[in-house]
């Protein structure tokens, strides 16, 4: 595993087998995750996208897309059961098999989840689906349905904690469907504006601790929604890149203050950096032979630290910081949507396609 004078090797073909692993089949052990498969399923397909790994017969890749689909909710024009529509996460979660009959089983029991659509959409976007078969309608619905009075969002119907993580998802669906008529912008923008911490860094809300996930998805946000340099000012910006920069320790890049390095912030702090124009200002190689010391040399993977089980959460996340820093010859990725930059292009030729700019929805220009 270790090259001359110490380096780590990236172990490209092993990841690839790791990652094929993933998308056919999980130990027992990760049986917990049954209910959000399709992010187990993201992780898989866009770390294979990003390995140009991704080498699927047609059959294969309509089997995949066939089943993301099945895990829509297709409501009736009932405003509540629209309210509930969206994706699942899994089959599991399923309430009817039947789906002529699945209208009638709607139900806050049986209801999209906001991290689960904003998945299953870029995952279609990675297959090369045209999503043409994604009620948009019902998608939008859901989301206006998850907005709190405070700009925040819920993740689910039937109640939720409710944060930045699930308003980065809520601007992300929208970004993906070019119609952002489902969030109240000027309420989004002011809670990331509201979240800001006295250290000049972002929490999950306000009054909590700033983290590098929720710097993330606030930055990442504003991007989408066309605000990022209107909504922070030159000095909250540079204030914002000072915190992320100092998350730099062991070589890795930590959460927050006093935490260890963990590979999985290679990326959310490492986007954030990147989208605030601030990345040049990490030791890159440092940070890039942290996250290959991770690798696990049989099995393919990495993992949160090294010497520790590799997992396909930090391995996606570890080879996509990897692509932000240009290197081991992964494909760009996009540092809002999260997904490589051949299924960002493939997106913007579908709303070249759709006529993006349509009446029906509020988009702000693009932000790409």
């Amino acid at each position: 595993m270790a090259g001359v004078a110490g380096e780590y090797k990236f172990l490209r073909s092993r990841h690839v087998k790791y990652l094929q692993r993933c998308l056919q089949v999980l130990p027992y052990s990760t049986v917990t995750f049954d209910t959000s498969r399709v992010t187990v399923l993201y992780f898989a397909l866009s770390g294979l996208d990003l390995l140009e790994g991704l080498e699927l017969e047609e059959d294969e890749r309509r089997q995949i897309i066939n089943w993301i689909y099945s895990l829509q909710i297709l409501p009736t024009e009932d405003k509540d059961q629209l309210a509930c529509a969206g994706f699942r996460g899994g089959t599991s979660l399923d309430s009817c098999r039947d789906v002529d009959g699945c209208a009638d089983d709607v139900s806050l029991f049986d209801c999209g989840h906001i991290t689960m659509t904003y998945t299953a959409l870029a995952s279609l976007l990675i297959l090369g689906d045209d999503l043409s078969l994604v009620d948009r309608k019902a998608v939008l619905a859901h989301v206006a349905a998850l907005q709190c009075p405070d700009g925040s969002f819920f993740s689910t119907r039937g109640g939720s904690e409710n944060d930045m993580r699930f308003m980065y998802c809520a601007a992300a669906i929208c970004y993906i469907l070019q119609d952002f008529s489902a969030i109240n912008i000027n309420s989004a923008v002011q809670y990331v504006l509201n979240s800001m911490s006295y250290e000049g860094a972002i929490g999950q809300g306000q009054y909590l601790e700033a983290h590098g996930g929720s710097n993330y998805c606030a930055v990442a946000t504003l991007h989408l929604l066309g605000h990022l340099h209107t909504a922070l000012s030159n000095s909250q910006r540079q204030r914002l890149v000072r915190w992320l920069v100092w998350r730099q320790t062991e070589g890795g890049l930590q959460g927050r203050p006093n935490k260890p390095p963990d590979t999985c912030y290679t990326f959310w702090v490492g986007a954030a950096l990147k989208l605030l124009g601030g990345l040049e200002m990490v030791d890159v190689e440092a940070l890039r032979q942290f996250v290959l010391s991770t690798q696990d040399p049989i099995t393919g993977g990495l993992a949160k630290y090294p010497c520790s089980r590799p997992d396909g959460l930090h391995t996606y996340l570890g080879m996509a910081g990897l692509a932000l820093l240009t290197r081991d010859s992964l494909r760009p990725i996009d540092p809002a949507l999260n997904i490589s930059q051949r299924a960002l292009h493939h997106l913007h030729s579908l709303h070249r396609l759709h006529d993006a700019s349509s009446t029906n929805g509020t988009a702000p220009p693009q932000a790409h």
